[in-house]
């Protein structure tokens, strides 16, 4: 028996049951019944059943879902690690010990944990992604991701070195900073106590700096010691510029800690190196007290470009923002009130009527912790009589004259003006700020260098790096995903609008639609970047099976929504 289609003219086709025969050596057929009235799937499960197949209440119980696995999150990072060829970047040959170095990369994208952690994401019965499905390392253990990040440390410098090659060239801009992270545990030898960033007192730490372009995409990291000053990395940032890198003529930028007058005159200016970083306080200060920046500079304008014999064969760019000066006044103000506070408490103490504070010693010793314990006790005056009366005062000549300098901050430079205009090197100091998003990005919500247990130097290295290769692929999927995320899609019409380059930085007008309506333009929804990776994860890669007998598993992908096929879309990788 069998299921045929009869045309008839300009009425629907007949559906009829039919059976073949034999009748004097020639084959027949004849009608059974006539099922043009049944519905069109009753009639395809009954054509299956002729043809041997089995009956289903439903197509839901037609496969055997073994397994579902979030895919589309490790899709698009994946994808784009590979469109930015940096798994040949790593090495030109496939090898277990590449496939782990990149499984460890985009893990720290997706979900940045221990190497444990890691490993039992990566495949078995713990497997959380088809990450260790894609790269075929589903078997690793924490072990081998160890010894592949001792693999990936003997060729930290060549890939450094392809990376500045990509990014860097002479002339360019450099931006250049450090920061710190506590460290767990006491045997590293790089764990040091040093200058707590992250106001964690008593804790080991280490101490690293980034290099990246002028967009703050990143190139190279270097690790140091915990007890390293700031500007102590300096020398070996400019040694990794001019003879790893072959850059004779770049412009470093810092900020005051970083690039100080000293690094100047014994690291940037015998390398013959540009260079852009800001002055201390107490060096504008100074300026102003000798003459050489007028306050009635910013009456009219907020930047102007002064000079200073003090600083002989440099630009000074003076800035004043209003919104800063704002700022600090409100400080100041917050600070001098709460040392009051405290201040009061201590003439109370003497003033009371039960046992008061009467020694001039512990009088002295109180008001000197009070005055301490923030940066405002410069502007109090402070006396303590021999019969333990005790008096303070602000010192409203020395509030005024800081007062007077808030919200101005000068820029030093060593580079002509007719290279780099007084405009342009305000917004390139300003750019460190892209450094910053770096650090906050390598240190909090996205790929949390920390906590850091490693207890081998090399390992504490290789960590960092897989940090920043994991930065540097988020950086790329940030870029392109702008539309999508709350970041600004239009920097030019974002620089566009802002009257100076000391004003403070504006989101585009688009960028703020976008915010205020929390949708695209398309109507798509808007995302950081951390919750499109979440809803990414959502795209699901499903191990089934027919119920058929014998018939094979295999993988299928649900279909992605319109958000994700947008992102795929725009990241240029396919799910």
């Amino acid at each position: 028996m069998y299921v045929e289609r009869v045309p008839n003219r300009n009425s629907p086709p007949a559906v009829l049951l039919r059976e073949s025969y034999r009748e004097g050596g020639k084959v027949r057929k004849r009608t059974l019944a006539n099922l043009s009235k049944w519905p069109d799937e009753l009639v395809e499960g009954l054509r299956i059943l002729l043809k041997g197949g089995v009956a289903l209440p439903s197509m839901d119980d037609a496969f055997e879902i073994l397994r579902s696995r979030p895919h589309g999150h490790v899709a698009a990072v994946l994808g784009t690690l590979r469109a930015l060829g940096l798994e040949k970047l790593l090495d030109r040959r496939p090898s277990r010990e590449r496939a782990l170095a990149v499984a460890m990369i985009v893990a720290r994208v997706l979900d940045p944990r221990s190497k444990l952690a890691t490993a039992r994401s990566l495949g078995g019965e713990t497997m959380s992604h088809t990450l260790g499905g894609e790269l075929g390392v589903g078997d690793a253990d924490a072990d081998e991701l160890y010894r592949a990040m001792d693999w990936l440390l003997r060729r930290r410098d060549r890939i450094e070195r392809h990376l500045a090659g990509r990014r860097l060239a002479d002339g360019s801009l450099v931006l250049c900073d450090v920061t710190s992270t506590y460290f767990e545990g006491r045997k590293c030898p790089l764990a040091r106590r040093g200058y707590s960033r992250d106001g964690k007192r008593g804790k080991l730490q280490i101490v690293f700096a980034l290099l990246c372009d002028g967009e703050g995409c990143p190139v190279a990291v270097e690790v140091f010691e915990g007890n390293t000053a700031d500007p102590g990395v300096v020398g070996a940032q400019v040694a990794k510029l001019r003879e790893r890198f072959s850059l004779s003529r770049i412009v470093l930028v810092g900020d005051r800690g970083l690039i100080t007058g000293a690094r100047i005159r014994e690291e940037l200016r015998p390398a013959g190196l540009g260079w852009i970083t800001a002055l201390r306080a107490d060096a504008i200060r100074k300026l102003a007290g000798g003459g050489d920046l007028q306050l009635s500079l910013f009456d009219e304008r907020n930047l102007a470009e002064i000079e200073s014999p003090d600083y002989p064969g440099e630009r000074l760019v003076a800035c004043r923002n209003p919104l800063l000066a704002a700022e600090r006044a409100r400080k100041r103000e917050e600070l001098l009130e709460a040392t009051e506070r405290e201040l009061e408490k201590v003439a109370a103490a003497t003033r009371r009527e039960r046992s008061p504070l009467t020694d001039p010693e512990k009088i002295a010793v109180r008001a000197d912790r009070a005055l301490r314990s923030r940066k405002v006790g410069k502007h109090f005056d402070t006396e303590v009589a021999g019969d333990g009366r005790f008096a303070y005062a602000r010192n409203e000549e020395r509030i005024a004259a800081e007062a007077a300098l808030d919200g101005i901050y000068v820029i030093r430079t060593n580079v002509p003006a007719d290279e780099l205009p007084a405009g342009d090197v305000v917004r390139s100091y300003k750019s460190l700020s892209r450094v910053e998003r770096a650090f906050r990005s390598f240190k909090s919500v996205d790929l949390k260098v920390r906590p850091v247990h490693h207890r081998l130097e090399g390992r504490v290295r290789a960590h960092v790096f897989l940090c920043m290769l994991a930065y540097y692929v988020e950086w790329h999927m940030r870029r392109a995903l702008a539309p999508l995320l709350f970041d600004d899609d239009d920097p030019d019409a974002a620089e566009a609008q802002r009257a100076s380059p000391v004003a403070p930085a504006r989101p585009s007008p688009a960028a703020r639609a976008k915010a205020a309506r929390k949708r695209t333009p398309e109507g798509l929804p808007v995302h950081s970047f951390r919750t499109l990776l979440a809803d990414l994860a959502t795209l699901t890669k499903n191990r089934v099976r027919p119920v058929a007998p014998g018939a094979p598993a295999a993988d299928i992908l649900a279909r992605p929504t319109p958000l994700q096929a947008e992102a795929f879309r725009l990241l240029g990788v396919k799910p």
